[in-house]
């Protein structure tokens, strides 16, 4: 069992940085200067735990609408655990009213989004040495489909 909620930096940032380090530190090689940008504080969180309370999924939104630092723990992808946090900020962004949100994929991962509705603009460009394309949902484009 995975519960999905709207986690608080200041609280939860021990569980939010260690799923972070996993992913992108130790599994993926991004340095920590990368990978600590200083933007956790001012960005919108979201956490995936087990039942026994496991940190293994985080996401984050900036206040520009900037989805990113998404990650699921090894052992624990292919379990719905990705799409559930993608659609609880995407229903949080539709609640608030944004416009657009966007984000910077992975290009392995460009299928994950487009199922979502992003859509991929400009070139493939380089981010802590893996290849990264941006993607947009055009919320505008999406308006009265489910």
């Amino acid at each position: 069992m995975i519960r999905i909620r709207q986690a608080d930096w200041a609280l939860d940032h021990q569980a939010l940085s260690s799923i972070r380090r996993d992913v992108f530190v130790e599994e993926q090689g991004v340095p920590e200067a990368e990978e600590w940008d200083g933007l956790d504080a001012a960005a919108r969180h979201w956490l995936a735990e087990t039942g026994s309370g496991r940190p293994v999924g985080a996401v984050r939104v900036l206040p520009s609408g900037q989805i990113g630092r998404m990650a699921v723990r090894k052992g624990y992808r292919g379990q719905g655990i990705g799409r559930g946090l993608l659609k609880q900020v995407l229903d949080s962004l539709a609640a608030d009213g944004s416009q657009d949100p966007f984000l910077n994929a992975q290009t392995a991962v460009i299928g994950f989004y487009q199922r979502f509705g992003f859509e991929p603009v400009g070139p493939v460009f380089d981010d802590a040495g893996i290849p990264h394309r941006r993607m947009v949902r055009r919320v505008s484009k999406m308006v009265g489909q489910p």
